[in-house]
């Protein structure tokens, strides 16, 4: 191969590489790379706020374990809510790369409380984007 070829070759390859970046840049967000964002809807969940390990991994719940969820909670134990339909939400972030909801949760842990925001539904599990959280009686 010649050395005018190459350079053709090479000017060809980085032409494609930037059209292929402006292309994905331009993408609105959580679509790129063939990703199409879920759906969702919003939603008012009434519920408690548990801590997953201890209530489905051993059973604890309740006033007497509120201590022992926040300590789960700092130590990266996801809190999710527990609706009183019987769904486990599972809070997520609109943000990329997300950003943690224990903390947002933490001060409701094992009480009961009322979380409105965009609710997805996929694959047999449910997330909320918590847009309000307040305690519920």
């Amino acid at each position: 191969m010649s050395c005018k070829l190459c350079k053709v070759a090479v000017g060809a390859a980085v032409a494609l590489a930037l059209l292929s970046a402006v292309s994905e840049a331009q993408q609105p967000a959580g679509e790129a790379k063939g990703m199409a964002t879920p759906k969702s809807r919003n939603a008012t969940i009434t519920g408690v706020v548990v801590d997953v390990s201890c209530k489905f991994g051993q059973g604890l719940t309740g006033a007497d374990h509120k201590v022992c969820a926040e300590i789960c909670a700092d130590r990266g134990i996801p809190l999710a809510i527990l609706g009183n339909d019987g769904k486990l939400y599972v809070p997520t972030s609109a943000a990329m790369s997300g950003d943690a909801q224990n903390a947002r949760l933490k001060a409701f842990a094992e009480q009961k409380v009322k979380v409105s925001g965009k609710v997805f539904d996929a694959g047999g599990a449910n997330a909320i984007q918590i847009a309000s959280i307040e305690r519920s009686s």
